[in-house]
């Protein structure tokens, strides 16, 4: 079986203008001429082209500047859809959104424990046909499906070395054949840095670290304007940065790894036992249910709770020291924080400042700025279309 990107007829123009008109909005043949090297009425006709197919529209004129008044195009938000899933350790949210990201079925979140779980495979694949198949949208008219999940991931390969195991077999073409749509994955927080840089703060920057503050801890590396892999592809590993020789066992097997000391899993369950022990608390216990009280601990925190800032401010600080290795190393101009803890960023800033004045070198400290999200919880849904968007050109092959 052969499954393909539903991509436009006729060529690598086209779908070059659909893409850059889905990351950029608006633009005028001239610009995009200047941006393909390619001459006006080449890109003229295939503007018209993509106009009679319904994949592009007339924006309008753009603002005078003294001359004439270029005509601009955009992207037909109605042409296609896309099938956006974030995925973490505990859930997995479903959003099909269209071609300028707004969302156009209602979100469905669904439990799916990754580790040690056979059916979360399963599970996930018919999810996504069941969302698919309830929304009323065709197929084919799903440019794709892109998934963020946590993992050591080889995304070009499709392959996920930690999780949702497909017998081997390439984990996107697995779930391309069981769906019948394109679809491709990547690690949560690439994902993460992908959606800062095309449609975030990071917007424009070529040199940023983008911190993924989730029920893990993930970075995306922005590296030359380009999501930076290393070798194998498992560039990022912050979560297991060890910070000492005796805390916490992580899920790796490791002791210390700031995954394991100040993740919001961690907050979470620290939360549970402080209340237990009779911690003077807004909080309610939620009998192990550390994604309800991780998420009840940032609005508690945003409260004024003092036993959630406690927590947070926590963790704060041994993110804080695990980022100032990782500015004695990158050197960056720019760090995000982003993803679901992207909520009580400003909480955070306090004590992750404190451990960078004790931890990194002032000279360096003082050139790398601290910023906060606005795309927050929503980055890795955003991230998981451009993915799609991507790859919206490239054929998906199954057997």
């Amino acid at each position: 079986m052969e499954i393909k990107s539903n991509g436009v007829k006729s060529g690598w123009l086209k779908n070059m203008i659909i893409k850059r008109l889905y990351f950029d909005n608006a633009m005028s043949c001239a610009g995009l001429s200047l941006l393909f090297d390619k001459s006006i009425p080449s890109i003229t006709k295939a503007i018209n082209e993509l106009i009679k197919e319904g994949f592009v529209v007339e924006e309008g004129y753009a603002p005078s500047s003294g001359g004439r008044r270029p005509l601009m195009y955009n992207i037909n938000a109605k042409a296609m859809y896309i099938l956006a899933v974030a995925m973490d350790q505990l859930s997995a949210r479903l959003q099909l959104i269209d071609l300028q990201n707004n969302p156009v079925a209602e979100m469905a979140t669904v439990d799916i424990k990754l580790l040690n779980n056979e059916d979360a495979l399963p599970t996930l694949i018919s999810s996504l046909n069941n969302y698919i198949a309830e929304s009323g949208i065709p197929k084919n008219k799903i440019a794709g499906i892109g998934i963020g999940m946590p993992g050591f991931i080889n995304a070009v390969e499709g392959i996920n070395y930690t999780y949702l195991d497909a017998g081997g077999q390439s984990l996107s073409d697995y779930i391309s054949q069981k769906t019948s749509v394109a679809t491709y994955i990547d690690n949560d927080s690439s994902l993460i840095a992908l959606a800062e840089q095309k449609f975030g703060i990071a917007k424009t920057q070529q040199e940023v670290m983008v911190i993924n503050l989730g029920w893990g801890i993930g970075l995306g590396m922005i590296i030359d304007g380009k999501i930076f892999r290393g070798y194998n592809g498992f560039a990022g590993e912050l979560s297991h940065i060890p910070l000492s020789d005796d805390g916490a066992l992580c899920t790796c097997g490791k002791r210390g790894c700031l995954e394991a000391e100040a993740s919001m899993l961690v907050v979470a369950e620290k939360a549970e036992e402080g209340i237990k022990e009779g911690r003077v608390t807004s909080l309610k216990t939620t009998q192990g249910n550390f994604k309800l009280m991780g998420d009840a601990l940032m609005d508690a925190a945003n409260q004024g709770d003092q036993f959630a800032l406690e927590l947070l401010s926590d963790a704060g600080y041994k993110i804080g020291k695990a980022l100032a290795i990782l500015i004695h190393i990158m050197n960056p101009a720019n760090i995000v924080l982003s993803g679901r803890g992207a909520k009580v960023g400003k909480i955070l800033l306090a004590p992750i400042q404190q451990a960078l004045h004790k931890y990194c070198i002032p000279r360096l400290a003082s050139g790398t700025e601290l910023l906060i999200s606005s795309l927050g919880f929503d980055a890795e849904l955003i991230g998981a279309a451009v993915l799609v968007m991507e790859n919206f050109d490239k054929e998906v092959k199954g057997k």
